[in-house]
């Protein structure tokens, strides 16, 4: 009703106002679907190009592999995979990762995130530990430098220290042979 003349408001007045949350709520449900489609590969990294940040990381409690700092990132291909053992795809890249620890022609290190100790080592003890170097970065601090969204996260760094490509989430067979063997295949030759 109309508060001047006491009259009802219009119908067609009425209706739209009654649809209106639907129809925020189907443009809302339209941004969020276009969103998620992209591929979580595209996420930008600032730190492509870049030296690997500084970082000095303590090896994880009796693993028996040393610490990570960007020092030892020199000198040699590596691989720098950000990892946790609570984490679901980090258990499911894991084979992938011993697979490529065969290859003598770079090196793995890994970033244990937010970790318990025991859990770290439980988790590499029951399914081989690819990592020559393995830091424990219980803060997340070192994370957060290296840029990570979100583990697993790998890195592929060249000889001089420089962050040359990222992969965003669990390595699988298509993304090991269509995005990170290429672009570890290019760091070997540069």
């Amino acid at each position: 009703m109309s508060q001047i003349t006491g009259e009802a408001a219009p119908p067609r007045r009425r209706s739209f106002m009654a649809f209106l949350p639907l129809v925020i709520f189907a443009g809302l449900v339209v941004v969020f679907l276009i969103g998620l489609r992209g591929d979580p590969q595209k996420l930008p990294s600032a730190l492509i190009g870049k030296p690997a940040p500084q970082v000095s990381l303590p090896p994880v409690e009796g693993v028996g592999r040393p610490g990570l700092t960007t020092a030892a990132l020199q000198g040699q291909v590596t691989l720098v995979n950000v990892f946790a053992s609570w984490c679901i795809p980090c258990h499911e890249e894991h084979p992938f990762l011993m697979e490529l620890a065969k290859d003598t022609r770079f090196r793995l290190a890994g970033i244990n995130q937010k970790d318990q100790p025991e859990n770290a080592r439980r988790f590499l003890g029951r399914n081989g530990n690819p990592y020559t170097l393995v830091g424990a970065d219980t803060s997340g601090r070192a994370s957060i430098e290296w840029g990570v969204y979100g583990v697993p996260e790998t890195f592929v760094v060249g000889r001089d220290g420089v962050i040359l490509f990222k992969h965003v989430g669990p390595i699988t067979a298509d993304s090991l042979r269509d995005r990170l063997r290429p672009e570890i295949e290019k760091a070997l030759a540069r």
